[in-house]
């Protein structure tokens, strides 16, 4: 197989590993404030909220030592380590406690982290420019397809369910952490590959972050030798990137995924399984909610990655369509779900909303909040990429201390705030970031025209 195809083939392995491990894990992640809730333990006092608030926050600090991680033991069992640690977390809830509840959380942040970094680093060397939208658009596609399964599960095994009993909690978390396993070993399929090397370029292959991208760049998978220098190397650079003029105008739509992350993989599925005009099947539609949150996922990763080829339209007016998706959204969920859903006990809210509630309108919802997330997230790992190709740890390690910071504060602030204030947090960074991913665009076509001009 010629090294292209490998590299191809490397990025659908990426993609299903994640898909199998982020099936268990964005599945707890929709289900576990109501899970909570539900579970009856004078011994037990956590939030699900707390938890991913934790997580997250944790994940940001660890994103400024995850570039030294994968450069020291290297991505593919960088990953691999790091999945491990989700699968506790996910087997956690088998048998909740309150002090393994929380340290599972400090855990997961930490592995988030160096997951995330290593996966942007092999996204980036198994791609070349002309490959970056297509193999984002292909992991994903691959990794929103974890929206889907398992969460058609709690849609099947929880309709007509208005408590969750401890067998139906246990019999979801056991199958999660088998599944999530899985997706971690997944990780050991990864190919190197090597080309034979002109002489003069056998010296820059050494580097992961370094690596120079071609169509037949190396897939390094494996620790190269000079590891403490790598390590503190890479750390310097995730700092010197962190305030380069690009990257803090992209941090302004990066800080908005951070968000509207935390909106739709926790906050809307607990506030629709809280609506008591919903009925008896409210609990089970937080699962159907998170597979249309898949849909729209697995079909703005499919126009605009694997399709790019056919569809350039260029970055601007993808992440312009996702905006305005998720006004629409937004605007929706504002006038449907009442105002206290997501802060309601476990019997539910008896408020009304501003419409007589809807069933298909929430879930319309759900699919606008999915396609709109994968407009910016796409168009995001793409300019990222394209933009810090030389240094793609460091500034996926960047991406992700800034997403995962504000996704923790989104958390934090969601045990609090009634619906209404959030969706106006929301539309605030929304237009925000567009704007400031306009002007990053903007820099980058100038800089691409300016090295064309360079090299004539």
């Amino acid at each position: 197989m010629s090294p292209e195809g490998k590299s191809l083939l490397n990025i659908i392995v990426l993609g299903f590993g994640f898909m199998f491990m982020f099936t268990a894990f964005q599945t707890c992640g929709n289900i576990e404030q109501t899970v909570l809730k539900s579970y009856n333990s004078s011994d037990f006092h956590g939030s699900g909220y707390t938890s991913m608030s934790i997580i997250y926050g944790v994940f940001s600090a660890s994103n400024l030592i995850a570039p030294s991680v994968v450069a020291v033991i290297g991505p593919q069992l960088a990953m691999f380590f790091s999945g491990l640690l989700y699968s506790g977390y996910i087997a956690m809830f088998i048998h909740p406690l309150t002090w393994s509840f929380y340290t599972a959380s400090v855990l997961v942040g930490i592995a988030a982290a160096v997951l995330w970094t290593a996966q942007g680093n092999l996204l980036t060397i198994n791609s070349s420019d002309s490959t970056i939208g297509r193999n984002t658009g292909i992991f994903w596609a691959l990794l929103q397809f974890s929206m889907f399964f398992g969460n058609l599960y709690v849609y099947i095994a929880w309709h007509g369910k208005t408590h969750i009993s401890d067998k139906d909690r246990q019999t979801l978390f056991i199958s999660l952490t088998v599944i999530s396993l899985v997706g971690s070993f997944l990780f050991f399929l990864i190919q190197r590959v090597e080309p034979d090397p002109a002489p003069s370029e056998a010296s820059e292959s050494l580097l992961p972050a370094e690596t120079t991208l071609t169509d037949s760049s190396p897939a390094v998978l494996a620790a190269p030798p000079g590891l403490g220098f790598q390590a503190l190397d890479a750390f310097k650079k995730a700092l010197k990137l962190f305030v380069t003029k690009e990257m803090l105008l992209l941090s302004i739509s990066i800080a908005y995924t951070g968000l509207e992350l935390t909106f739709y993989s926790g906050v809307y599925g607990t506030s629709i399984g809280a609506m008591t005009v919903f009925g008896d099947n409210a609990k089970s539609l937080i699962g159907l909610s998170g597979i249309c949150i898949g849909i729209g996922e697995i079909l703005g990763g499919g126009i605009f990655g694997m399709l790019n080829k056919y569809i350039q339209v260029g970055r601007n007016p993808v992440v312009l369509l996702g905006l305005v998706t998720h006004f629409v959204g937004f605007f929706l969920i504002f006038l449907n779900i009442a105002s206290d859903a997501p802060i309601a006990p476990e019997e539910g809210t008896h408020l009304q909303a501003f419409i007589t509630p809807s069933v298909e309108v929430a879930l319309l919802c759900s699919f606008l909040l999915g396609f709109g997330d994968s407009c910016f997230n796409t168009q995001l790992l793409s300019i990222v990429g394209y933009m810090f190709r030389e240094d793609s740890a460091p500034a996926f390690a960047v991406f992700k201390f800034i997403q995962s910071i504000m996704a923790a504060v989104a958390f934090l602030y969601s045990n609090y705030l009634l619906l209404h204030w959030q969706l106006l947090v929301l539309v605030v960074m929304g237009f925000l970031g567009t704007l400031s991913f306009f002007v990053a665009e903007w820099l980058a076509v100038q800089r691409k025209r300016d090295s064309d001009y360079d090299s004539i």
